[in-house]
């Protein structure tokens, strides 16, 4: 698991720049996947490897037996693996990742390239056929005053606005200013009071369990609010990562609750090997 979150990453290069998708012909085993979705895989922790060979990796990634992706838009992400697919039009990363055995609906974008253009980065994301546009945090201050939490909250109100007149939804991961608190609450709690549930869903880290935030209390807690969610296995006894299946947290009970959230795909996020080594306990799990 990366030690700079994908955010951290995002405004770092901002400032100095100032579905079901298909098996892989490898791939030929589709038993249960809990829930029926495809086995998907966000593409951050393989970003140095896309900035070298971007359909080689796809390669692995679906002989490893994904069967989709979440990829981080190459504008918002270019100085961080993914800035050599800007290249590339939205029709052509999508052959590309459909020649792979993959499908991509949902991809990851900065804050600030919305607030510089979304449409954009709209159009682009039609052409690639995506469904969801994330960002990783509103990027509010660490320390949140309830005005900073309502201000952020309204311009993600209007940006999901934007999207939800195109046919795409606007979405919300959880990451550092969402972990925060705010007059005595947790900023993230605040936020699905202040976000329009019309407009703006959720995503939920698994990881940040380790923070106190329990993925099938929280689905259970917001039914319908949630679009997806990035899968991480995590050990109660070392408190580290470990490969979904190899750890401590009960995923039957939380693929249970997120059909109550309303989760329509998930995506594997951690190393390499150990995405690898969750496929077959995903494979198989049954809900």
């Amino acid at each position: 698991m990366a030690t700079i979150t994908r955010r951290e990453f995002c405004k770092a290069a901002t400032t100095s720049a100032a579905g079901v998708g298909l098996l892989s012909s490898g791939v030929l085993h589709l038993r249960a996947n809990p829930l029926g979705f495809p086995i998907g895989c966000q593409t951050w922790p393989v970003r140095e490897m896309i900035a070298k060979d971007f359909p080689g990796t796809l390669k692995q990634l679906a002989d490893a037996g994904f069967q989709s992706i979440e990829l981080c838009s190459p504008v918002g992400y270019s100085e961080s693996g993914f800035g050599g697919l800007v290249k590339f039009k939205g029709a052509e990363l999508k052959k590309i990742i459909h020649d792979a055995g993959l499908s991509c609906v949902s991809s990851h974008f900065g804050i600030d390239e919305l607030r510089k253009n979304q449409e954009d980065r709209i159009t682009w994301a039609k052409d690639l056929g995506l469904t969801q546009m994330l960002v990783p945090s509103l990027d509010g201050p660490k320390r949140p005053t309830m005005d900073d939490v309502k201000r952020a909250a309204d311009e993600y109100n209007k940006m999901g606005a934007n999207a939800a007149v195109a046919g795409i939804q606007q979405a919300l991961h959880n990451e550092t200013f969402e972990t925060s608190t705010v007059d005595g609450q947790r900023t993230y709690d605040v936020l699905f009071e202040l976000l329009d549930p019309k407009l703006v869903k959720f995503q939920f880290q698994v990881s940040t369990i380790s923070e106190g935030f329990d993925a099938a209390e929280y689905f259970n807690k917001y039914p319908g609010r949630f679009v997806s969610m990035h899968v991480q296995g995590w050990s109660a006894q070392t408190k580290k990562i470990m490969p979904v299946g190899q750890d401590t947290l009960d995923w039957k009970k939380i693929f249970t609750a997120a059909r109550t959230g309303g989760i329509k795909n998930y995506f594997v996020e951690m190393k390499l090997e150990m995405m690898k080594e969750s496929v077959p306990y995903l494979r198989n799990l049954q809900v």
